[in-house]
């Protein structure tokens, strides 16, 4: 029988994208932290950054078939009942085994099914199981829309991404979460420590370069086509160019070196090196980026539902960061444009405590807080439920 047992169990739904992902095990973190004890399991899908980030972080990682939501009619969205009926089941057999007393959801392939397990959802059968779902995106995508009509709780990282509390409350925003390491940042006190673990001199400026975990080919012709000016202003680079593609960097300055890596393993390291960012805008890369107040110049990916763009703007309304558009950024705009940021020492501390001060450094845990609240609730209820059917079946 589920969530008879005074140990709490979470189970945490968020696999597919980074931005899914981390998110997800932020939270499972501060839960592990607040409540040691409690039990904290993962769904995700065989294909999903899940298979690596889970494990890693030591939590059990449970596989379910993914089910995506197309935007168009195809005969994808002829197979979307069975689909989505085989995932719930095979859903709900991990719900029962882990005796799961709350769902926390994210977003992403496994979320829907997740939902509809919890609630009964296609298989109807069975206690159901409350649901808390975070909501990332300032435009919240389809599972979440539909998670949030059958949860308990909705919380979002900023107002207006279309999820609202049953009753057509908004959500209640609590900004997003990140791992303990960022939110308790020391960015100038790691400088020394980050500058020589990448090769970069202790002294001027230096400028992070990343485009996701696989790199963006605009940001790295335009960065890298404006190496010298960064060189002549005695700017360093510090550039993840993507594990698949390949950046010549030309060194025209030894003290201002242009450091061009794959992938960066130590991204705490990485912002601790860096004075200003260009990145694209997911919305955990703005979380991070403003919670350890670091500049930026954002560029949201040119293609889907505008959802990058609305991630940066609240910073930029703040100060502490500047938007691009992808086919803008070019050589010329990083001489014209980022050369003179980096320069301006005044402006830059300007703009990394307004960055600072839109990022939410206490997301996690209070979203810990509610899942365990929530968590707590349901396993009481679960054992006075059995309690009260024992007694029943003892009078008869």
């Amino acid at each position: 029988m589920s969530g008879i047992n005074s140990a709490l169990s979470v189970v945490v739904a968020g696999g597919g994208t980074a931005g899914h992902i981390e998110p997800a095990l932020a939270v499972a973190d501060a839960v592990k932290a607040l409540a040691p004890d409690t039990t904290v399991t993962a769904l995700g899908t065989a294909r999903g950054l899940e298979t690596t980030l889970v494990p890693a972080r030591g939590y059990t990682l449970e596989l379910i078939p993914p089910v995506p939501l197309p935007r168009k009619p195809t005969m994808d969205l002829v197979k979307l009942p069975l689909r989505i009926r085989a995932s719930v089941r095979k859903t709900r057999e991990v719900l029962d085994a882990v005796d799961a007393d709350v769902i926390v959801g994210f977003g992403g392939y496994v979320a829907l099914p997740a939902y509809l397990a919890a609630r009964g959802g296609v298989l109807r059968r069975r206690r159901t199981i409350p649901i808390v779902i975070h909501e990332a995106n300032a435009s919240a995508g389809i599972a979440n829309k539909i998670g949030a009509r059958l949860a308990t709780r909705v919380l979002a990282a900023v107002p207006g991404s279309g999820v609202k509390n049953r009753g057509a409350s908004d959500a209640d925003i609590v900004g997003i979460p990140v791992r303990a390491s960022i939110a308790n940042f020391d960015r100038a006190g790691l400088r020394a420590q980050a500058r020589e673990y990448f090769g970069l001199p202790l002294d001027g400026p230096v400028l992070l370069v990343f485009g996701g975990s696989q790199g963006a080919k605009s940001l790295n012709d335009a960065v890298s086509g404006a190496a010298r000016e960064l060189a002549d202003a005695g700017i360093s680079v510090l550039h993840a160019h993507g594990p698949k593609n390949t950046l010549d960097a030309t060194q025209f300055s030894e003290a201002a070196p242009y450091v061009a890596v794959p992938y960066l393993s130590r991204m705490d390291l990485a912002y601790a090196a860096a004075d200003a960012a260009i990145c694209r805008s997911g919305a955990m890369t703005v979380a991070e980026v403003s919670s350890v107040g670091l500049p930026a110049v954002y560029v949201p990916l040119p293609h889907g539902n505008g959802e990058q763009e609305l991630n940066a703007k609240p910073v930029v309304a703040a100060g502490g960061a500047v938007i691009v558009s992808d086919a803008d950024l070019t050589p010329t705009f990083v001489a014209d444009t980022v050369v003179p940021l980096l320069t301006d020492s005044p402006r830059l501390q300007a703009m990394s405590a307004a960055a600072a001060g839109v990022g939410h450094r206490t997301a996690a845990t209070e979203i810990a807080r509610i899942v365990l609240d929530t968590a707590r609730k349901s396993n009481t209820e679960a054992r006075n439920n059995t309690a009260v059917r024992n007694t029943n079946r003892g009078n008869r």
